[in-house]
């Protein structure tokens, strides 16, 4: 005969077997989070030997890249070749950044006003699921008007991606969260675009630089800020960049917000570093992997 007690112990083994089994689908889960790198942080080394440091990236636990200056190749390869490299080193190129090319007479390909369908057709063949606007000029910023036509843009852009399969990203600095006119620049582009056209990839080094809490961010834009850049801030008053677990930055409260925010991907991202860029994501990863993507 079964006693209360035997009851209780099978229940407890049952019980204890369901946390194990929770526990492993969370660490397999884990360990199936790619962590990403904007390879904006190794441009130098990028520029001397693009394949061989993009490797080196790989090699680090990397598994995903976003890229920057396309100019109708990705690095001096094409879009083909590229892919084929990435694919042959283990990454996948999951976005790309890209400006918005106002600058007078000057037509710079691949830009969201110049070439933008061709920069679409090359981001589709290497897999990208999002293009970014990475920066405006401080000549293309000059006014909310400027603004105004900059967001009827991001939208025609985002039409194009949408085709295409591919979403469409602003990316912030400081500059959107200081008043012109009276007004928030970034509430401009925000309200003025279409959500399901123009999501956001959030700088959160900058954006808190410009006294913006990510958290609220979130909340304000659920579900829109698709990407973020993960990015700390040093402890000196001059607010440096720094390695992410260095700084003042509360990445464990952000990452237990993922969902709220609607991040698909987030990449590693340091302006300026101290020694060689690749000791820097390398001390970022660790970080992120030792302490972070348990939340995710």
């Amino acid at each position: 005969m079964t006693t209360r007690r035997d009851l209780l112990k099978q229940m407890a083994l049952i019980g204890a077997g369901t946390i194990l089994s929770k526990n492993s689908f969370a660490l397999a889960d884990v360990k199936n989070k790619k962590v990403g790198v904007q390879l904006y942080t190794v441009r130098d080394l990028i520029g001397k030997d693009p394949k061989g440091t993009i490797s080196k990236i790989a090699a680090l636990g990397f598994g995903e890249v976003e890229n920057f200056g396309y100019n109708g190749k990705f690095f001096g390869m094409s879009a083909t070749e590229y892919k084929t490299f990435l694919s042959d080193v283990g990454l996948k190129a999951a976005s790309g950044h890209y400006m918005y090319g106002n600058m007078g007479n000057k037509q710079i390909p691949g830009t969201i006003l110049y070439g933008w369908e061709k920069a679409v057709e090359d981001a589709k063949t290497i897999g990208q699921d999002y293009m970014v606007l990475a920066y405006l000029m401080p000549n293309e910023r000059k006014s909310l008007d400027d603004y105004k036509i900059i967001a009827a843009d991001l939208n025609k852009a985002g039409e194009i991606c949408k085709k295409a399969g591919i979403q469409l990203c602003y990316h912030n600095h400081d500059f959107e969260f200081e008043p012109v006119s009276g007004k928030l620049p970034f509430d401009i582009l925000t309200n003025q675009t279409d959500d399901k056209l123009v999501k956001l990839e959030i700088d959160l080094y900058w954006a808190t630089k410009a006294g913006i809490d990510p958290i609220q961010l979130f909340n304000t834009h659920k579900g829109r800020v698709a990407l973020w850049h993960v990015k700390d801030m040093d402890k000196t008053e001059k607010k440096n960049f720094t390695e992410v677990g260095n700084g003042v930055i509360d990445f464990a409260t952000i990452f237990k917000n993922a969902k709220v925010s609607g991040m698909k991907h987030f990449f590693v991202e340091q302006d300026v570093c101290p020694g060689n860029p690749l000791d820097s994501i390398k001390q970022s990863i660790g970080h992120i992997q030792s302490n972070l993507v348990q939340y995710l």
